[in-house]
């Protein structure tokens, strides 16, 4: 089966032989535990055992009586060809895939989804894995596979850093490396992201960069989030209108551009480097106004004169030279020495 294929049998079809096998109860329960009929929404234990009059143990004993009974059917026998292709497909995915990227990769119809989930619970070559603190609900059809998988995914967890940042390629590759002893078939980028979406602990955030799911950075959850990500996209200074803009077009989320200014000043990883230009903090920017900045460059470097001054606060700030040499003659806070240096105010002896 190749990759653009997709399954040739008609789920609802099946289901629908391999039911007919039960009583009229068993088929009812079924039917509804699974969202097999009309409405695709599932019922629970308890919701059948009230309109049975039963408790939900008793309707969930039925429902696995049913399920035995399908499995030693003739029909069963007869579908094995639908089974087979069902497996093939999930093999042709990466053999171990989330349940959600299974479903929605066979059907965006959530009833067809709700019959070839029961296709996965029926068939015997399907395992399930329930969701845990580490991995999504997930189906295999190899076990080893799935333990290696989940392995690699392990170590890649443990080898970030908790707020890192990695672009989708270097990730895949990152992540493959850990993959040992694996079939080449199953070395490409499109199984390799099926297989990082497994995890509940590593994330893409909405710009495709990959990180741990608690980092601020893929999770974002506030307008703050939201402006240092546009802000490490764009590499470079940007002016605060500009975020706001971005941060509607790639969350989806209305930007005010007053109120975004407002995040920008109150959050320490952001420094305004000129007229409503901010760069992150992170990039080894200056924090503080063109006074403060000039005296940071001089406590660092010592006595300079106003040529090299201006052009290390320059690489600190976008603002024109004049305001510089402006603030350079604030006697209260500089003064220049015999040799045309400047000093900072407290370095005077």
């Amino acid at each position: 089966m190749s990759k653009t294929e997709t399954i040739k049998f008609k789920p609802k079809q099946v289901t629908k032989r391999l039911i007919s096998v039960l009583s009229e109860r068993g088929r009812d329960v079924i039917t509804k535990r699974y969202g097999l009929e009309g409405e695709d929404k599932k019922m629970t234990l308890d919701a059948i055992g009230k309109k049975y009059g039963i408790t939900r143990e008793r309707v969930r004993q039925i429902e696995n009586h049913s399920l035995s009974n399908i499995r030693k059917s003739k029909d069963y026998e007869k579908e094995k060809g639908a089974f087979d292709q069902l497996k093939q497909y999930v093999e042709s995915l990466g053999a171990v895939i989330s349940e959600e990227d299974l479903l929605g990769h066979i059907s965006k119809d959530k009833s067809v989804q709700n019959h070839v989930h029961f296709m996965l619970v029926i068939g015997e070559e399907f395992t399930k894995e329930k969701e845990d603190e580490e991995f999504k609900h997930r189906w295999y059809v190899d076990k080893n596979l799935a333990e290696k998988i989940h392995n690699a995914l392990r170590k890649l967890y443990g080898s970030m850093a908790d707020d890192e940042l990695v672009i989708e390629g270097d990730m895949i590759n990152a992540f493959l490396n850990y993959v040992e002893d694996v079939s080449d078939k199953y070395r490409n980028d499109e199984i390799a992201k099926r297989w990082l979406r497994l995890s509940k602990k590593i994330k893409k955030n909405p710009l495709g960069e990959w990180g741990k799911a608690s980092s601020p950075n893929v999770s974002a959850k506030g307008m703050r989030d939201y402006a240092f990500l546009v802000i490490r996209k764009h590499g470079s200074p940007i002016h605060f209108r500009e975020v706001a803009k971005a941060i509607t077009t790639y969350f989806n989320k209305k930007a005010h551009v007053a109120t975004t200014h407002n995040e920008l000043i109150k959050d320490p990883r952001f420094v305004l480097v000129g007229r409503g230009l901010y760069a992150l903090a992170e990039w080894g920017y200056m924090s503080g106004v063109v006074k403060d900045v000039i005296k940071k460059v001089l406590e660092k470097n010592g006595p300079l004169t106003r040529e090299k001054i201006v052009e290390k606060v320059l690489k600190e700030r976008y603002v024109k030279e004049n305001t510089i040499l402006v603030n350079l003659q604030n006697p209260k806070f500089f003064y220049k020495d015999k040799e045309g240096k400047y000093h900072n105010v407290g370095d005077k002896s």
